[in-house]
């Protein structure tokens, strides 16, 4: 196991690199829908792309622990090494990461009064684009933008709508894609287009 965790180094530069990274995450969820390039290790364990390394290693920590599902459930000794991050159950993770769209209900929402206790979903997508398009509108969007990421499930804009009643409770969304993310706060109403 040490092999594989020294086989896979995290970020070349990490102060630079996670400020880098930071930075791209911020700007994607304060625009939401709108792409940005992270900082990527030079070589992720598979099945993770560039992107969703580099958020791992941006944001879970000691204090911030992770719930890791489905492909990624093996990685628990990577992500612990190289963020000192502890593996969670769901329901009490700051961030899950997922390759597909876990129950939002199994999830920590927040509270009216600690809203930013709730998780942080991270979604690896097969691509930012190319998928059903999909209208957004809220803080961060003049008016409305577009978004089209390739890989959410059908019943998308209904799960959305459900977590987008809690607000200021709810779910963060951040995908990643290749070298790429992109967020959807939980301040952001998604439609079908018109």
């Amino acid at each position: 196991m040490a092999a594989d965790i020294l086989a896979h180094p995290g970020f070349a530069d990490p102060v630079h690199d996670r400020q880098v990274s930071f930075r791209a995450l911020l700007q994607a969820l304060a625009r939401p829908g709108t792409f940005h390039p992270v900082a990527v290790p030079p070589d992720p364990p598979a099945p993770l792309a560039p992107a969703t390394a580099a958020v791992l290693l941006t944001l879970v920590d000691g204090e911030a622990p992770v719930h890791l599902t489905g492909p990624f459930a093996a990685l628990g000794a990577w992500v612990a090494f190289h963020t000192s991050g502890t593996e969670v159950a769901a329901g009490d993770a700051a961030f899950v990461l997922a390759d597909a769209l876990p129950d939002f209900a199994s999830l920590k929402a927040g509270t009216d009064e600690i809203p930013e206790s709730s998780t942080t979903v991270i979604l690896q997508m097969p691509a930012l684009e190319g998928g059903p398009p999909l209208t957004l509108r809220g803080p961060g969007i003049e008016t409305t933008r577009d978004f089209g990421p390739c890989g959410l499930p059908d019943d998308f804009v209904a799960r959305w709508a459900a977590n987008r009643r809690l607000y200021p409770r709810g779910i963060d969304l951040v995908l990643c894609a290749g070298s790429l993310v992109a967020g959807l706060p939980r301040s952001t109403t998604v439609t079908p287009p018109r």
